[in-house]
C-alpha cells in the first residue's frame, strides 16, 4: 500500500515536473534569480544598519578591507585601493582649504577615463559635494548649458579638456566659475592648477566625513532624455549602490579583473562598472578609450577576465580583423547592453566562450533587467518573480504622438504578448526619479499620471519594449525626439537648432535611420532650402565641426520643398523615418556626408548600395 502510493506520488511529481519544464521551462532560473536580488536586498539592508549606505561608504569599506589589492590598472599605473583612497583624501583637503568647497556644494567634473577622475570624484565626495559628470565631447555652448542647469559654481577639468574651456571662459568668469585644471600649471588666471596643492596636502583620513541621506541627490547625469538639450538627471545615493550589484548579479567576483573603456561621466561605466569593481572588491582595468586593436591585447596583457560592452563597441571588434589573441585570452564574461542578435552570434562564434549578460538601464530611474539566461537577443525577463521585486508595465501607444492611449475612462491600456509598447514603472522608494535639475517641465513630462487608476503616478522610459510568449524581453525602439548612435543620445531639436543657424536653411526637420549593420540610428536632416539659396556642403560640415559632437552631426540630408506638419504644426517624422535614406523610395534629392571631402555630396543609386552593404562605413 505505501510502495503504491509512494509510486502515485513520484509519478505525480514526474508529471509536475515534465508540465513544468514543457509549460515554464524558465521558472527554476527565474526563482534562483529572485532568491539573488533578495538576497542582494537583505545585504545591503544589513549594511545600511551598519552605516555603509553610499558608493563612498562601499569604497571606504573595500579600502580598509583589501588595502593593498589593485584597484586600478592604467597605461603603467597599477594604483590599490588604499592608493586611491589616500590620494582621493588629498584631493579633498586641496579643495577645502584651497577651493573652500563644503557640502552641498555642486561641483561639474569635465575629464576623460584616467585614475585621477575617480579620486577627484572620491575627494569630493568626502567632503559631500554633489557632481555633475560632464560629457567630453560637448561644444562650448553645451557646456555652459550644464553649468548653468545643474548649478555648478566650480569646474574640474582634466588637461586634455582645457581648450574647450578656453572657449567660454568671459562667460565663466562672467558667472564667477572657479575653474581646477587637474595639472602642475594654469595657462590662464581664472584657471587654478591642482596638482602642485594636492601633493601638498595631508592623505589621512578625513575624520569629518559628513553624514548623508540615502534618499538625497548623489549626482547629476546629463542625458538628451527625449527632447532639447542635454538635461542633468538627478542619481540619488540609493540609485547608486543598487547599481554596484550589476557585475555580481552578472557572476562576476571579486578574483575578476574587470575591463572598462566606457567614458566614465556616463552611469555605465561609474556606477554600474566602477562601482560593480568596488561592491565585488575586484581590479579594474580602466582604458582612456575604446580601441578595437588594442582591446584583446589589453586583455591578454593585463589577463582581464570580464569585460564591460555597449553593443556598439561589440560591433567594432567583431568587424575588426583578426588579431592573435582575441583566442588567446581568459575573457569568461561580457556584461552590458545594446547587443544586436547577429553581433552577439558573432561575438561568441569567433572570440570563444564568452558568457554573455545583456542588461537594460536608465539614468533617471531604478527600472532596469538583466538577461540571465542563454538565449541570445532578449534584454530580460518579464517573469511573474521579476515584476515581484522590480515592477513594470508595457503600454498601449498612439504611433504617431507616441502617447498612451487610453480608454473613455481615462485609463491606459497594456500590450498583447508581441506587441511593443511603452515601458513605464510606478514610481516607489526603490524606484525613485528625482528630476532634472532647473528644469520642471522636463520632469514632469517624464511622468505618467492616473495610469490604472486615479492617483498612481508610472516614470515613463520613452523606450519601446514587447515581450514573448515565453515572458522575454526585447528592446524595441526609442520614441520621442532622441535617438542613440555611436552609443550616445542624440537631442534632434538641438541638432535642429544648430542647422537652424545657417543662412540657407529655411526649416530642418532632424530624426535618425536605420543602416543595416550598425547599432541604433544615423543622423538625417530633412531640410527647406530658403529662396534663392542652395545648399553649402562645406559651410554645413565646418559648422558641425565647431557645435556639435561628431556622433550628432547629420549623416544624410533630404531636400524637400516644404515640411509635412500635422493640424498642431508638429513635424511628421514618421513617415520621413520609414522612407529613410534610399534613392529609389523618395524623389526628393539625397546628400551623403563625406568626411574625406568635408561636404555633403549627393546620395546616389550605387553609393546607397555601397553604404548598405557596409562597403562605405559610417
Amino acid at each position: 500500500m505505501i510502495t503504491v502510493a509512494l509510486s502515485s506520488v513520484l509519478a505525480g511529481l514526474l508529471a509536475l515536473l515534465l508540465y513544468q519544464r514543457m509549460t515554464y521551462p524558465f521558472f527554476w532560473v527565474d526563482l534562483i534569480y529572485y532568491f539573488k536580488l533578495r538576497r542582494y536586498g537583505k545585504t545591503l539592508r544589513a549594511r545600511m544598519q551598519k552605516g555603509i549606505i553610499t558608493y563612498l561608504d562601499c569604497f571606504l569599506q573595500q579600502a580598509r578591507k583589501n588595502p593593498n589589492k589593485p584597484f586600478i590598472i592604467y597605461e603603467n599605473q597599477k594604483l590599490t585601493y588604499q592608493d586611491v583612497d589616500r590620494r582621493s583624501n588629498q584631493f579633498a583637503n586641496a579643495f577645502r582649504t584651497e577651493g573652500s568647497l563644503k557640502q552641498g556644494d555642486i561641483v561639474a567634473v569635465l575629464m576623460c577615463n584616467e585614475p585621477d577622475f575617480m579620486c577627484v570624484w572620491l575627494g569630493l565626495c568626502k567632503l559631500g559635494c554633489e557632481i555633475a559628470f560632464l560629457n567630453v565631447n560637448i561644444k562650448a555652448k553645451t557646456l555652459l548649458h550644464c553649468f548653468h542647469s545643474c548649478g555648478a559654481k566650480t569646474l574640474v577639468v582634466g588637461a586634455d579638456m582645457v581648450s574647450l574651456v578656453e572657449e567660454v571662459l568671459p562667460d565663466l568668469k562672467n558667472d564667477n566659475m572657479a575653474v581646477w585644471v587637474v595639472d602642475h600649471s594654469s595657462t590662464s588666471e581664472i584657471f587654478n592648477s591642482l596638482l602642485d596643492k594636492v601633493e601638498n596636502m595631508s592623505a589621512e583620513n578625513l575624520s569629518d566625513i559628513p553624514k548623508v541621506d540615502v534618499m538625497s541627490n548623489f549626482l547629476f547625469i546629463f542625458t538628451s532624455g527625449t527632447t532639447g538639450l542635454s538635461k542633468a538627471a538627478r542619481v540619488g545615493h540609493l540609485k547608486a549602490i543598487m547599481s554596484m550589484a550589476f557585475f555580481q548579479m552578472c557572476g562576476a567576483t571579486s578574483n575578476d579583473v574587470i575591463y572598462i573603456t566606457l567614458p566614465l561621466y556616463h552611469m555605465s561605466a561609474s556606477l554600474l562598472g566602477i562601482g560593480g569593481c568596488i561592491h565585488l572588491g575586484a581590479t579594474c582595468v580602466l582604458k582612456k578609450k575604446f580601441s578595437a586593436s588594442q582591446f584583446w591585447k589589453d586583455c591578454v596583457k593585463y589577463n582581464v577576465t570580464v569585460v564591460q560592452y555597449i553593443g556598439e563597441l561589440c560591433r567594432y571588434l567583431v568587424n575588426h580583423p583578426m588579431v592573435p589573441e582575441e583566442r588567446a585570452h581568459n575573457v569568461r564574461l561580457a556584461a552590458g547592453s545594446g547587443l544586436r542578435s547577429d553581433v552577439w552570434k558573432e561575438f561568441v562564434k569567433r572570440f570563444g566562450r564568452i558568457k554573455i549578460r545583456e542588461g537594460y538601464g536608465l539614468t533617471e530611474a531604478s527600472i532596469g533587467f538583466l538577461n540571465y539566461t542563454d538565449e541570445v537577443g532578449p534584454i530580460g525577463r518579464a517573469s511573474y518573480f521579476n515584476k515581484l521585486s522590480m515592477p513594470f508595465e508595457l503600454l498601449r501607444y498612439d504611433p504617431q504622438t507616441y502617447e498612451p492611449v487610453r480608454t473613455d475612462s481615462g485609463r491606459c491600456l497594456r500590450i498583447q504578448i508581441g506587441e511593443p509598447g511603452i515601458l513605464v514603472a510606478p514610481l516607489t522608494a526603490v524606484n525613485q526619479f528625482l528630476g532634472y535639475a532647473g528644469n520642471k517641465v522636463q520632469s514632469e513630462k517624464k511622468l505618467v499620471r492616473d495610469v490604472f487608476k486615479v492617483g498612481d503616478v508610472y516614470f515613463n522610459t520613452g523606450d519601446l519594449l514587447f515581450h514573448d510568449n515565453r515572458d522575454f524581453l526585447y528592446f524595441s525602439d526609442r520614441i520621442g525626439d532622441t535617438f542613440r548612435w555611436k552609443g550616445e543620445n542624440v537631442a534632434t531639436t538641438e541638432v535642429s537648432e544648430v542647422l537652424g543657424y545657417l543662412d540657407f536653411i529655411q526649416e530642418v526637420n532632424v530624426y535618425g535611420v536605420t543602416v543595416p549593420g550598425y547599432e541604433g540610428r544615423a543622423g538625417m536632416a530633412s531640410i527647406v532650402i530658403k529662396q534663392d539659396h542652395k545648399l553649402n556642403g562645406p559651410k554645413l560640415y565646418s559648422h558641425l565641426g565647431k557645435t556639435l559632437p561628431a556622433y550628432a552631426w547629420p549623416r544624410f540630408l533630404r531636400i524637400q520643398t516644404s515640411l509635412d506638419v500635422t493640424e498642431t504644426f508638429k513635424q511628421q517624422k514618421m513617415k520621413l523615418v520609414q522612407e529613410g535614406f534610399n534613392p529609389e523610395i523618395t524623389q526628393d534629392p539625397l546628400h551623403f556626408l563625406d568626411n574625406s571631402q568635408k561636404d555633403y555630396i549627393l546620395l546616389t543609386e550605387s553609393l546607397y548600395q555601397d553604404i548598405v552593404s557596409g562597403k562605405i562605413t559610417l
